[in-house]
């Protein structure tokens, strides 16, 4: 029997898991936390499709070229194509498997319009699609579990490959209880880790999403594609632990943005875009807000209370609960957050990156949202992911040889004990936070050659004390162990921001406002021998 590796317990590592089991291939799931702890559930907003139910006028066609067009036509129209195709497969599978999507008086699925999209096509479940989604998936999963298909194994995380002359064949993993590492061998490896919030601390995101896994495979011969581009919310509420998501679905009811200016209501987007300008694509909202060097306001009070708590309960009471503001009465002061990373692995219309037998799927993978991803896009992508891959690998043989990589395994077990016995100065927390600092001073909205500059000097420094950090005991081993990683992606991702000079979607530079032909394309990095080497993708060889 075939054996699959899936790095991840998520909703893009749920789908390839339970496809992978209808193929008759045992999958095996690695993460630290159930399912039920994983970023995914935190997706409030919707899925996006085009149904038979569709808006007059809309079609699937529209959904293609909206998502293009959002993310600056960067994105592979093959790839965008077999997602929007095949949206209504995967509402019509979610519905069969439990998921329960919020309908309207009349008895027909409620959708909403996101921003950057022509017709209202976002279905959603109340105000927890995702925690929805995950539930429905994870009794799936069970039921192969059952029959010895599906394997779940929790307290676990990523190490590194195991990589071959060319070819993946499992994984190396940390037991954060024995302070281990296991060698887990496999015919392929699936990474769904999310994205990479940790680079930057406080972002709306799930800090179990750190991108060491992207920095860790960067660095053993993994190509990353479109790290620059990085998309902030525009609405998110600060709160004393980290910014959190006041959902697009605010603006899709109706939700207006304003300022105050000499005592009267500025509604900037609306004055500046026309009546649909509160549902702009995020990155345009978000510099909009940048710009206005004003306090930001959102405003839904308009609206009857009895719709506010029917479709946007999660919004009412986030805003309660932690800054004690009554929605239906008053509006929410909101501001830009990192949210979601276009920018990951390389991979090709399979999900395989350029190492074969290796995958990625869910936000780790740089595939269908170019410059900029639409709202109710990533939960569609996360799903297609996990099923395109699993696809693939079940036409695959099996990938295993005699190969012995306990070489490699016991490096890795000395190299940790090194690190726990080190009296070092530099204690990890502090270079994490003095890493998060440096991307929010110097990857924030707007850009310039002279701050990446200046952030890639800082990281560096960083890079060139994580050999002798200090063990912190406060926190876990992997936290620990994780942190050169980690450093490596930030440095590409500043290397792809100051490389692009211009600015696209979510990547904007001051000193080159404008977009380029030059640029009309994927940016690509690997590393060479320490050297972090870039190229635009002219050729399309990894189609996004």
């Amino acid at each position: 029997m075939k054996r699959v590796l899936i790095i991840g317990s998520g909703i893009s590592g749920l789908s390839c898991a339970i496809r992978c089991a209808g193929y008759g291939i045992h999958a095996t799931l690695i993460s630290p936390y159930p399912s039920e702890r994983a970023q995914s559930v935190m997706a409030a907003g919707g899925i996006n499709a085009v149904t038979e139910e569709c808006e007059e006028g809309d079609s699937v066609d529209s959904h293609i070229e909206n998502t293009l067009r959002g993310g600056a036509y960067i994105g592979g129209k093959k790839a965008v194509s077999g997602l929007c195709g095949n949206a209504e497969e995967i509402i019509r599978y979610l519905e069969s498997i439990g998921t329960v999507f919020t309908v309207g008086t009349d008895g027909r699925p409620y959708t909403r319009a996101f921003g950057g999209q022509t017709h209202k096509r976002t279905y959603f479940c109340g105000a927890s699609t995702g925690k929805q989604i995950v539930s429905a998936l994870v009794m799936e999963a069970r039921r192969y579990e059952g029959i010895g298909l599906i394997e779940r194994r929790m307290g676990l995380c990523f190490h590194s490959a195991l990589i071959k002359d060319g070819a993946c064949y499992g994984a190396l993993v940390f037991d954060e209880k024995t302070r281990t590492i296991e060698t887990v061998y496999s015919d392929c490896v699936v990474m769904a880790v999310g994205g990479q919030n940790s680079l930057f601390g406080k972002t709306t995101g799930s800090s179990l999403c750190d991108g060491y896994a992207a920095g860790r495979l960067f660095r053993q011969g993994a190509v990353l594609k479109n790290l620059e581009f990085i998309q902030y919310h525009p609405t998110t509420l600060e709160t004393s632990q980290k910014r959190i998501l006041i959902s697009e679905a605010v603006r899709g009811e109706g939700g207006r943005l304003f300022y105050t200016e000499d005592g009267k209501r500025v509604y900037f987007m609306e004055d500046k875009y026309g009546p649909n300008g509160n549902l702009m694509t995020r990155d345009v909202v978000s510099r909009e807000i940048y710009s206005a060097s004003k306090e930001v306001f959102l405003d839904i009070s308009f609206k009857d209370k009895q719709f506010i708590d029917s479709y946007l309960p999660e919004v009412r009471d986030i805003c309660r609960k932690f800054r004690n503001i009554d929605i239906s009465r008053e509006p929410i002061p909101v501001a830009p957050s990192v949210h979601f990373f276009m920018g990951g692995l390389a991979v090709n219309l399979n999900h395989e990156t350029n190492i074969r037998n290796l995958y990625a799927v869910g936000e780790c993978a740089s595939m269908y949202h170019g410059a900029n991803r639409l709202g109710g896009n990533s939960l569609l992508a996360a799903i297609y992911s996990g099923n395109i891959a699993a696809d693939d690998i079940s036409g695959r043989e099996s990938a295993l040889k005699n190969v012995d990589f306990k070489d490699m395994a016991d490096h890795a077990n000395m190299e940790l004990k090194g690190m726990l016995d080190s009296d070092s100065p530099f204690p990890v927390m502090y270079v994490r936070d003095m890493l998060a600092e440096t991307m929010r001073k110097h990857l924030g909205i707007v850009r310039t050659e002279e701050s990446l500059v200046k952030g890639i000097e800082d990281v560096e420094y960083d890079l060139s004390v994580s050999d002798r950090i200090k063990y912190d005991g406060s926190v876990s081993a992997y936290t620990n162990y994780s942190l050169k990683g980690i450093l490596t992606l930030a440095r590409a991702v500043l290397s792809c921001a100051k490389f692009r000079k211009e600015s696209r979607g979510a990547h904007y530079r001051s000193d080159y406002p404008k977009e380029s032909e030059e640029f009309g394309c994927a940016t690509l990095i690997s590393f060479d021998n320490g050297d972090y080497s870039i190229r635009s993708d002219k050729e399309g060889v990894y189609e996004s």
